[in-house]
């Protein structure tokens, strides 16, 4: 099968992925999209942030792939065929990836790691005296797919209280997670004390996570987005954190990326920021997992 990876800015898809492709997937011929002589016989692309003007001319495109999570740059693209499937990464390296870092940001807002951070400045020692128990916290994951479960997972076997939010109901279940979906969205947020988002970004979507949703999480609790940038309201989130009624927020996804050095995020006392680096993809998995995806279609 012939396909086409269109470069984007940020990462570098063609110097990255050809040996990649060689090495994996050798039966599978890829090229730049100017060094396609006929476009007919491409059968998949590979890309992020398309051009424009990348399918024009695709008629016998099988399948589309991104190289991220994130399929929104893709889906929007005005000349993507809307008969062809969009594949996101879906690989089990990366969901383990997410699993980490969200416990990892979990275990900073239960145990009020920042607090400490902020007391080696000054060579301050005091503790809290209880609450270090997983049972004192009770996560919430928000969108419950590939990336969802594998976070739920890892928390319920440390302890944690572990709900997850979707549409429809997952299948199947996950085991020691309580399921909630539909119209259960206010009951799944009155029992989060933090917030874990790893919803995809779309028009249902962009900026769900307002004020009016915040509000609704118990008072002191915390937000860890590692979803897609457009989903938080981020001067809605600013404005509850300075209310109180947030006790702090990680952020790994931006509006804008990258974050303009001006916005007040940056040095908002309860924000712990990192740069859209929740998972990166592995090019061995990802283009494995392109591999397997077209031996089914």
């Amino acid at each position: 099968m012939k396909g086409v990876i269109a470069t984007t800015s940020g990462v570098d898809l063609w110097r990255l992925y050809p040996p990649v492709f060689g090495e994996h997937a050798p039966e599978l011929t890829v090229l730049r999209p100017e060094d396609v002589a006929d476009k007919s016989e491409v059968t998949f692309a590979f890309t992020f942030r398309p051009p424009d003007d990348l399918f024009e001319g695709m008629s016998n495109l099988k399948a589309i792939f991104s190289a991220g999570a994130g399929t929104d740059a893709i889906m929007a693209c005005p000349s993507r065929p809307a008969h062809v499937p969009v594949f996101r990464v879906e690989d089990a390296d990366q969901a383990l990836q997410m699993a980490a870092f969200a416990t990892f940001h979990v275990v900073w807002h239960h145990r009020d790691i920042g607090r400490y951070v902020a007391q080696q400045a000054h060579a301050e020692w005091s503790r809290a005296a209880s609450g270090f128990s997983a049972e004192h916290r009770r996560v919430g994951v928000l969108g419950f797919g590939h990336m969802g479960r594998a976070i739920a997972k890892a928390l319920v076997g440390l302890g944690y209280p572990v709900a997850g939010y979707a549409r429809r109901a997952p299948e199947p279940a996950e085991p020691g997670v309580e399921h909630f979906h539909g119209d259960g969205l206010e009951a799944f947020l009155a029992r989060t004390d933090i917030l874990v988002n790893v919803l995809p970004l779309t028009g249902a979507t962009q900026g769900m996570i307002d004020a009016a949703l915040l509000s609704k999480l118990p008072q002191g609790a915390a937000l860890v987005q590692i979803g897609r940038g457009g989903q938080v309201v981020e001067e809605d989130l600013l404005a509850l954190l300075d209310a109180g009624h947030l006790s702090g927020a990680s952020m790994d996804v931006f509006e804008t990326e990258p974050l303009p050095r001006e916005h007040p995020l940056w040095t908002h006392p309860r924000v712990l920021i990192t740069p859209h680096v929740a998972s990166i993809p592995e090019p061995r998995f990802v283009v494995q997992s392109i591999r397997e995806r077209l031996s089914s279609l």
